[in-house]
């Protein structure tokens, strides 16, 4: 479970999330916990899922509204898809080694789930992994931000960390600000 609420966080209508970046072209972006205030807002997504070990092909379509609020250290966002808040996402971040946690906590009292983000620049990633029967994957869910309101970005997992297998990928559009 802990997995799949990840995986809802980056990709479309219950297996995809998504989020935004940077201001402006004219202004720098925010560091620290306020880069993920961008997160605020609505979305409309696209994704296209393929066939392969970990996925199954289909299309999706979603809307995507993330109401946040920062207080103190923390981004909060309770995250709805097409209209039913879904799960509540809380984001810290490490300034001595600039790295940030989620944490997903599920609507109905389910277990809560962490994660890493990575950011670097523009790029957005999300990795996670899996260890079933002895073999470990790894997953991503890379967005790569070409402007404020606009997103492209792929799931995909590995068993080396060295060739990826693309699961999915769409775009990710936002409709409106917070």
């Amino acid at each position: 479970m802990r997995h799949s609420l990840r995986i809802r966080f980056a990709l479309p209508a219950i297996a995809i999330t998504s989020v935004a970046l940077l201001a402006t072209a004219q202004s720098a972006p925010p560091k620290g916990i306020g880069a993920i205030w961008a997160y605020a807002g609505s979305w409309k997504i696209e994704a296209e899922n393929f066939d392969t070990a970990h996925s199954k092909a289909s299309h999706e379509h979603s809307t995507l509204r993330n109401s946040c609020w920062k207080d103190g250290a923390y981004v909060a966002c309770n995250q709805y898809v097409d209209g039913d808040s879904k799960i509540l996402l809380v984001f810290t971040y490490n300034d001595a080694d600039k790295t940030y946690t989620s944490y997903q906590i599920p609507q109905g009292g389910g277990a809560a789930g962490s994660g890493k983000l990575i950011i670097d620049g523009n790029v957005w990633t999300f990795p996670w992994e899996m260890t079933e029967n002895g073999v470990t994957t790894y997953f991503r869910v890379v967005n790569t931000f070409t402007g404020p309101d606009h997103i492209d970005y792929r799931k995909e997992f590995s068993t080396d960390k060295a060739h990826w297998t693309v699961m999915a990928k769409g775009t990710t559009i936002r409709t409106a600000g917070p």
